[in-house]
This record gives C-alpha cells, sequence and structure tokens, in this order.
C-alpha cells in the first residue's frame, strides 16, 4: 500500500467526507503511504479517476455513498490493471456497507482498510456498466435516484421510506420478458431486482442467510403486478420481511439474467439512475472486486 489515491464526494449523505477528509490523509501517511485526494465535480467523474489511477496506484479509498462506489467500480473494472478499493461510507443508507459490515463512522472505516487484506467478491455487469449489489426497475427503484439530496441530508435513511411511501401511489405495470437459467417468462411487474445485498434503500428486506457475495450468484426478486390494495399490501409486506413464498413473487438465484422491454423501464444501479433501454445482459463476474473492509 505504497500509493493510495483517495475519491471523494463533497455532496454524499450528510457531507461527513470533508471535515474528516484531514484525518483519513493523515492515518494514511502514519503508515507510510503516498496520498492523493480528487474529489468529484460531476455525476460519472469517479469512473474517469477510477479508471486513469490502475496501474498507477495500489489502492483507491472511495469515501462516498453506493453510488460513488458503483462509479469506482465501474472505472476499476475498465481499468487496464487491477487494483484494490477501499469504501468509506458517507451515504444516506449505506446498504452495501450495511451488509459487508463496514463500519459508517469514517475512523473506524478508515482502520479497517488499513489493518484488513483484501477480500474477492462479485460484481455485476448490467450491459456495459457494473454495480456492486444491486440494479432494480419499477417501483421503489426511483426512490435511491429521485429523493432530493438535501431531504437524504437532512433525514437520513427516512428520506427513503418517505419517498418509497409517495412511490406506491405512482405504480405502474411494466411488461418484461426475462430469460434466465433456460427458463423464459413473460409478465407484468411492478418490481424486479437482481441483487447482492441484504439491503436495498432500507426498504427491500434480504434474510442474511440467503445471501452470499462470493458465491457467483445473484439473489433475483420479481413482484406481479397487482390488481388491488390487498394485493399491494402483500407485496410490501413480503420485501420488508423478506418473505417471498406468496404467488405474487417470483424469487430464485442466478448468474445470468437477461430483460427484454418495448415500454419506457428506466433502472437503478447502486441507488443511481439508468435510461432504459429496450435490452438487458446481466452477468455476475464472480470475484472481480478486491475490496478491503
Amino acid at each position: 500500500m505504497k500509493k493510495v489515491i483517495i475519491i471523494l464526494n463533497p455532496t454524499a449523505g450528510k457531507m461527513k467526507s470533508r471535515g474528516a477528509l484531514f484525518g483519513i490523509v493523515s492515518r494514511f501517511c502514519e503508515e507510510g503511504a503516498s496520498v492523493s485526494v480528487q474529489t468529484t465535480l460531476r455525476a460519472g467523474h469517479a469512473i474517469e479517476i477510477a479508471e486513469s489511477a490502475c496501474g498507477e496506484y495500489d489502492l483507491i479509498v472511495c469515501a462516498g455513498g453506493d453510488g460513488t462506489l458503483n462509479e469506482v467500480i465501474t472505472g476499476t473494472m475498465r481499468g487496464r490493471a487491477p487494483i484494490e478499493i477501499g469504501y468509506i461510507p458517507c451515504g444516506s443508507t449505506n446498504d452495501f456497507a450495511r451488509t459487508l459490515g463496514i463500519p459508517t463512522t469514517i475512523a473506524r472505516a478508515t482502520e479497517n482498510i488499513i489493518k484488513s487484506d483484501a477480500v474477492e467478491i462479485d460484481v455485476g455487469r448490467f450491459n456495459d456498466r457494473y454495480f456492486s449489489y444491486i440494479a432494480s426497475f419499477g417501483a421503489f427503484s426511483a426512490t435511491s435516484y429521485s429523493t432530493p439530496q438535501g431531504m437524504k441530508n437532512a433525514f437520513g435513511h427516512m428520506a427513503y421510506l418517505m419517498s418509497a411511501v409517495q412511490d406506491i401511489s405512482k405504480i405502474r405495470p411494466c411488461r418484461m420478458k426475462v430469460f434466465y437459467g433456460g427458463e423464459s417468462v413473460e409478465e407484468d411487474m411492478i418490481f424486479g431486482c437482481v441483487s447482492n445485498s441484504t439491503s436495498v434503500a432500507g426498504v427491500v428486506k434480504l434474510k442474511k442467510d440467503l445471501v452470499d457475495l462470493t458465491d457467483g450468484l445473484f439473489e433475483v426478486i420479481l413482484a406481479r403486478y397487482p390488481r388491488n390494495p390487498a394485493e399491494v399490501s402483500r407485496i410490501i409486506h413480503g420485501m420488508t420481511s423478506s418473505t417471498f413464498d406468496d404467488p405474487l413473487f417470483m424469487f430464485f438465484k442466478t448468474s445470468a439474467i437477461s430483460f427484454e422491454t418495448d415500454g419506457d423501464v428506466p433502472w437503478s444501479l447502486d441507488g443511481e439512475y439508468q435510461p432504459s433501454v429496450p435490452n438487458v445482459e446481466i452477468e455476475n463476474v464472480h470475484r472481480g472486486m478486491k475490496l478491503r473492509k
């Protein structure tokens, strides 16, 4: 760990990273590392920084939210040389950090990066983009990227829950053809996610024994379009309690899955907006990322 670059999103979450930046840099310098810092200036900037860092640095430290980490992972997957990543979660919900057991206090997360060895975990490929823990569409998916940043900063996790409640009133069917493991299905759906996490925006929950970040498999949840308020209630209960035995759900594991649609169906990748495309191919890149945690 001779050369370290810190990629800092100064607007993430409660903006804690700016005040703690000196402490982060000091700890790595105390360990004998040469440290550079770059702040993100716009959407997609962390991708460019991370891609350029591959082959030039030994470690990238991402200080931001899950969206910033998504960009860092995309950049490193496109880079010309493998590189280790450390994550200091500064977002509003920090779903990925919660799944991995990464401390949400900056000082403790920094210490863990310094003292731990890198572990290899799975990464998702979404067409030509990558994601760390979730690709989703439909109800609740827009919550993560449409909730105003000021609201996230003020209310944290509660902001997502308030936006999710509002999202229910905007339910629209998503007509999808889904292909996986030699199977196919065509349905009107309210929600779908391909994930590697126990928590998604604090709304969808998966039991810990269902999720393994190193098994080369995604957990897939597809919710059929509800026809009445009672079915809406059943879907919300299933997603918040990790109970998917209701006929309104399809739940399975797979290493690859594809979607086809004729409609306008935007996606969310790690909480960041992804425009609608007619064909989506998602693949598990087994142990594709080296993460210090």
